[in-house]
């Protein structure tokens, strides 16, 4: 079987992948290289986030002991991965099926000898395959950079931060890829939105109480660092949440998209 719509869109958005990949895993490689350089400061900053009550809980960093790597690690890396991962997935989700309308190139994508449920199935594909691109990069330079430092850390809950970040990223990814289909024109606001929106979601249910249950439904919930660390688990109910969530925004794409009006 031949996808050819999937190398398709790899040669047209190979620039797109290269830039996100260079710079998130770039961030990430800066955020470890600095550690020893921090590494004096650190406990007096955990002293001072521990008296900054709310603050700390909304972003997940009240179960982390800044005095230590994997602290450190938790909040630099977790927040740097988690948003700038999370805006990523929701503009590669927004723009798979919409940007052909946008750019014009609809006529001719439906021209070719395929069904419109083989165009959705290879252009969701490359969507994921974009997001785990970028993340494999993230491993790798972290990975690199943690060993460039000699710094001890927890390999494992390190492996769990990455694996939860990527769930997240490819159910925020389904979630706008279902978006995608509804929409025409310019939508990365959209996507833009949805990634925003969900991540105030989760701060929203570390403030307030009785909104606990909100954390469950975002993908912020389950790829908290705090958590993990604490823990060496990711929590799996919010996880079975996400895949069904992201699920509907897969079917939504198959069902719209196969008997859209499409304008050029």
């Amino acid at each position: 079987m031949k996808f050819t719509l999937f190398l398709h869109e790899i040669r047209r958005n190979k620039l797109s992948l290269i830039i996100w990949s260079v710079a998130l895993s770039w961030m990430l490689g800066i955020c470890v290289f600095i550690y020893p350089e921090m590494q004096s400061q650190m406990g007096d900053l955990g002293a001072m986030f521990s008296d900054m009550g709310s603050f700390t809980e909304a972003f997940g960093m009240d179960t982390l002991n800044f005095g230590e790597f994997m602290g450190y690690f938790g909040v630099e890396i977790g927040n740097t991965l988690g948003l700038g991962g999370a805006l990523l997935a929701g503009i590669v989700g927004i723009t798979a099926l919409s940007k052909e309308e946008r750019d014009g190139t609809a006529e001719l994508l439906l021209t070719m000898p395929v069904t419109r449920r083989r165009i959705v199935a290879e252009k969701l594909m490359f969507a994921a395959f974009h997001v785990i691109v970028v993340n494999l990069a993230c491993v790798l330079v972290s990975t690199l950079a943690i060993l460039a430092i000699g710094v001890e850390a927890d390999a494992g809950k390190i492996a769990l931060i990455f694996v939860a970040n990527l769930i997240a990223q490819l159910e925020i990814t389904a979630i706008t890829f279902g978006l995608s289909a509804l929409f025409s024109g310019n939508t990365i606001g959209i996507g833009i939105g949805v990634s925003f929106g969900l991540y105030f979601l989760n701060i929203l249910s570390n403030l307030a109480d009785g909104l606990e249950f909100i954390g469950k439904i975002t993908p912020f919930g389950y790829a908290n660092s705090g958590y993990i660390i604490e823990n060496a688990k990711i929590e799996i109910l919010p996880v079975i949440i996400g895949v069904l969530l992201g699920g509907l925004g897969v079917a939504l794409a198959f069902t719209k998209y196969t008997k859209k009006d499409i304008k050029n």
